[in-house]
């Protein structure tokens, strides 16, 4: 029986750790894109207008179809025409990545 907690316990901890390093990616993400990105996206749910007419909102990006962290990482990696080339570390894009999806 104790053996069952404390697995039970242990397989908790994971869980809520897992989710705590989850939140400080998606906040992390938060900052980046409100420091970087906000120029030209408009990066909050709901605010539909990007400063920039040619950028789509981050709700649009999130809820674009088949949309994956998989599919965004790689546009961050990805030059456009249209997007200055941004050259962010792994952990910045998928903080930025995270914040997004958290969009859907």
């Amino acid at each position: 029986m104790k053996a069952i907690l404390a697995s039970t316990f242990c397989a908790l901890l994971c869980i809520v750790g897992r989710a705590d390093a989850q939140e400080d990616e998606w906040q992390r993400g938060k900052q980046i894109a409100e420091q970087i990105c906000s120029e030209c996206h408009a990066i909050t749910k709901g605010q539909r207008r990007s400063p920039n007419g040619l950028a789509p909102n981050f709700e649009t990006i999130a809820t674009t179809p088949g949309m994956t962290t998989i599919a965004l990482t790689v546009a961050l990696r990805t030059s456009h025409r249209a997007m200055p080339n941004l050259i962010l570390t792994d952990d910045q894009q998928r903080g930025v990545a995270a914040y997004i999806m958290s969009l859907k």
